[in-house]
């Protein structure tokens, strides 16, 4: 089974939020999916590295928006704005995501949605993420190399938003329950996300402790909210010979 297959992916806008690996997962779909794939933010994001092949174009959002429609062809673009932060991308308005889909006819657009600055975990703000209007899916990241670390700022983004959602205090340990009430909240993992389907992804199950409790926080999510069908473990280390799937946990597993 091909990761696409595991996350049940049909085409359309396809946007990553959460942390633990959002630009890993998005550069091992575009290496998978077929036809013309465009890669994206609407928040800041480091530049794809030159070895994943995607074809970068930089400019303002207008130009952005007929440079997809002249681009030929199958393969993998590449669009995001200047940015004043050494080394970052800007990204697009959700709204102009939509609009650079459609009009560069994109069998698939990849999306990152926000950011986690490297952490393993985090709980959105109010204005989190930035989905474009026409998502058809949302990938819903968290890292299970959390699970057994204190809740503190080596390992989570905005402690304190965690701390409040999850009803814990700073330094308390965090379970496999705990990732699972974060991918099941409405405020967490399904913010923002309605009419939309929504796919948990538990990243970094690199070795067979760390799967079980990737596992437990699966059952967890699913048994929190009916919206959720599924939840995908990965090992997205971000070579093309690494098998980035471990694992798809079902409604048939509770």
């Amino acid at each position: 089974m091909t990761l696409t297959e595991a996350l049940g992916l049909r085409g359309g806008i396809v946007a990553a939020v959460g942390a633990g690996g959002k630009k890993s997962l998005l550069l091992a779909l575009a290496r998978e999916l077929p036809g013309r794939v465009a890669w994206t933010a609407t928040a800041h994001t480091a530049p794809p590295p030159r070895a994943a092949g995607i074809r970068m174009q930089v400019a303002a959002t207008e130009t952005l928006i007929a440079l997809a429609v002249a681009v030929r062809g199958e393969g993998t673009f590449g669009f995001a704005q200047p940015s004043d932060k050494p080394g970052r991308l800007a990204g697009l308005a959700p709204a102009d995501v939509d609009r650079l889909h459609t009009a560069g006819g994109f069998d698939t657009t990849l999306v990152k949605a926000d950011g986690a600055r490297m952490r393993g975990i985090k709980a959105p703000k109010a204005d989190e993420p930035l989905l474009p209007p026409g998502t058809a899916c949302v990938l819903v990241l968290v890292s299970a190399g959390v699970i057994g670390q204190p809740l503190d700022e080596a390992h989570v983004h905005r402690p304190e938003r965690l701390a409040a959602l999850l009803g814990l205090q700073p330094g308390d340990v965090l379970t496999a329950e705990h990732l699972g009430t974060l991918l099941a909240a409405d405020n967490g993992g399904l913010q923002h996300t309605a009419g939309m389907r929504v796919v948990p992804v538990i990243n970094q199950v690199d070795y067979a402790p760390r799967r079980e409790a990737a596992e437990a926080a699966a059952r967890a999510a699913l048994a929190a909210s009916p919206r959720l069908e599924r939840v995908v473990l990965t090992r997205l280390r971000g070579g093309e010979d690494d098998a980035p799937l471990v694992g798809v946990i079902t409604r048939q597993a509770l």
